[in-house]
């Protein structure tokens, strides 16, 4: 009845948790707002041109835009570097709360390279991302059914179309921008905070009579008002030899939006309910694994050892079978060095996965941290090697191995080699393709100096130091000899106890999943931190209790080969994993381009991989204790 009430316990304050409403009054540490005085310039920065078609970022200089006499790289963090963010500045400038209209930007003449490189870009549905004060441009589009408008980040570059009945398709670019700047007024003095930045991009093929690089007056926009699509505008078409004018107005509008709640329409996510029913479809599974557990442990083993502890040895081996193996069930499993590199390696991705989830949980990692999640990921990982080191170096030991050098060289190594590796190779695919996703030379080395010079050296320590603490002895003694195993039933066989473990663990976060896959490969935001630490502890629960209920199944018949199997049955999740990761991709997605297609997969592979070592060590570590426990609650005779 303890772990009922615990169970009961926790998801009651899981529950409560996720129904308190959001403190609007708390941000990220260390991002302080910064107000504004009336006419103080407002720098608008650009950043790169992505598309959920081919995830290839490239830098918004990249295609023949308006650029400024000096190009600046603002400050970019590790992770900013790795997700493919090139923060530069522009020609766009803004004064607070003073209205812009029909302000020439720069003009541009395409050769036959710019106007191919636009149009590849219209085809690959490429948005244009600027930032104004830490905050994405957005496009609002407004929601029907008395909805709260959703915000689109960025911008198209341009579009296709029909022109004046032409059967073929002409390519136009978005090259006149109408900016909103939303401020939020300091009612005790004059400054402001800027509170949102929109856009609705126009395409306009504008006229001149002279140009003046100070002050050209057009034809197609009137100073002192806002430029729309009237009817007559003709938009501007891409060809080579095209002379193409950018322009943009500037208006303000003030706002009740408090600064601390500025990024609330960005993470404006609609499908609650959804992740509602993810959360209770959860539950369920837990529930019942639960009381499979509950009923195991409460009834069919205290009953167990009750008997085995009464009657004679002939009248328990009539009763079942599970410790008719208490010889065998500690004896040395196939290549235990390798399984404790898998261990060590599953805590330091325990460790890393649940403290990452634990700061996006209190808001240190917010979005308008760009990159910040990546950075903690990256560093975390690496220190986290100290916890890897002393499980694969504890475990080595209670496994009666000596040599625990070795196993701390695999466990520094293995994984992230393979991590390494696979990375190496798309981003070599990426810097073939010339975007700006590709990680630069010296951001490689830092990786690798992060690895050899911190990782590594931990790892050695936390083996070091798990080697030499004293160890639990087994509560049984095995016998030299091992016991010959009796022939098994189906459903003991270990490939359909890895299809069946795998199953349940990936049916409790698969919803959860969806997001999560969504905001990473559709340019989305995900913010739901407590739905996904709800759904992190199922997952955890749900892959304790299948390894634990089907390594007692195998134990009742006495195959006392759990080790490995214990780990296979609850990291096969990850088979399903890669399996939605295929079906999402050939439903939601819409990639094309081999490259892309060979980065989703690439990376997709990281992840499963990563998933199957933290569940299998989750499962692993739940049905160690839970064979310590029941073979050290009888009597061996």
């Amino acid at each position: 009845m303890g772990e009922w009430m615990i169970l009961t316990l926790c998801t009651i304050v899981m529950v409560v948790l996720m129904k308190m409403p959001p403190a609007n009054g708390f941000y990220l540490p260390g991002v302080a707002p910064r107000d504004f005085q009336r006419g103080e310039t407002l720098e608008v920065k650009v950043n790169k041109l992505t598309s959920t078609k081919t995830q290839l970022p490239y830098d918004y200089y990249f295609l023949s835009y308006c650029k400024p006499p000096k190009i600046r790289n603002s400050a970019e963090n590790l992770g900013e570097v790795l997700r493919g963010d090139r923060i530069e500045n522009s020609v766009y400038t803004f004064n607070m709360r003073e209205q812009q209209s029909c302000k020439v930007a720069c003009r541009a003449k395409l050769d036959h390279a710019s106007a191919k490189n636009f149009k590849v870009k219209i085809d690959d549905d490429y948005r244009v991302n600027m930032i104004l004060d830490n905050l994405p441009v957005a496009v609002l589009w407004p929601s029907r059914d008395e909805k709260p408008a959703v915000y689109e980040r960025g911008f198209r570059v341009g579009f296709k179309d029909e022109l004046f009945g032409m059967k073929d398709q002409r390519y136009f670019i978005y090259n006149h921008l109408n900016f909103k700047v939303k401020y939020h007024k300091d009612p005790d003095t004059d400054s402001a905070l800027v509170v949102g930045f929109e856009v609705i991009p126009l395409s306009i093929s504008h006229k001149y009579s002279i140009w003046n690089d100070n002050n050209t007056r057009l034809k197609t926009c009137k100073p002192g008002t806002n430029t729309v699509q009237q009817p007559g505008i003709v938009p501007q078409e891409i060809e080579s030899g095209t002379e193409i004018v950018f322009t943009y107005d500037v208006s303000f509008e003030s706002s009740d939006i408090k600064w601390a709640s500025r990024w609330d329409t960005y993470l404006l996510m609609s499908d609650n309910q959804i992740h509602w029913f993810s959360i209770i479809n959860s539950l369920i599974i837990v529930l019942f694994l639960s009381g499979m557990v509950a009923m195991i442990m409460m009834k069919t083993l205290y009953r167990d050892i009750a008997n085995y502890n009464q009657l004679d040895q002939d009248e328990v081996h009539e009763e079942t079978g599970w410790k008719l193996v208490h010889a065998d069930v500690f004896r040395l499993p196939n290549n235990y060095s390798l399984l404790c590199v898998y261990v060590g390696t599953g805590v330091q991705v325990f460790g890393m996965t649940f403290v990452t989830i634990a700061f996006a949980l209190l808001g240190f990692l917010s979005p308008s941290n760009r990159g910040g999640l990546m950075t903690v990921m990256v560093f975390l990982w690496v220190f986290m090697g100290l916890l890897a080191g002393y499980s694969s170096g504890h475990l080595h030991k209670m496994l009666k191995g000596t040599d625990w050098k070795k196993t701390s060289l695999k466990t520094a190594f293995m994984f992230p080699s393979v991590l390494f590796t696979t990375f190496f190779i798309l981003n070599a695919l990426i810097w073939g393709e010339k975007s700006s996703g590709a990680v630069p030379f010296g951001t490689m080395l830092v990786i690798v100096l992060l690895w050899f010079g911190i990782s590594v050296p931990l790892v050695f320590l936390g083996s070091y130091l798990g080697f030499k603490t004293p160890v639990k002895e087994n509560p049984v003694k095995t016998n030299k000899i091992p016991r010959p195993i009796p022939l098994q039933p189906w459903y003991i066989n270990p490939l359909f106890a890895m299809l069946f473990g795998g199953i349940l663990p990936f049916a409790a976060v698969f919803i959860e999943l969806f997001f999560i896959l969504t905001s990473v490969w559709l340019n989305q935001f995900y913010y739901i931190f407590g739905f996904l630490f709800i759904v992190f502890v199922i997952l955890l629960i749900t892959c304790a209790e299948i390894s634990i209920v089907l390594c007692y199944f195998q134990l009742c018949n006495e195959d006392y080969r759990w080790w490995w199997r214990s780990y296979l049955t609850s990291g096969a999740s990850a088979l399903y994993l890669f399996l939605y990761c295929i079906f999402y991709f050939c439903v939601k997605l819409e990639i094309t381009k081999l490259v892309s297609a060979i980065l989703y997969f690439g990376y997709m592979f990281i992840i499963s991989y990563a998933f199957f070592i933290l569940t299998g060590t989750i499962g692993f570590c739940a049905c160690f204790w839970f064979v310590q426990k029941i073979y050290s609650s009888v009597k061996i005779d």
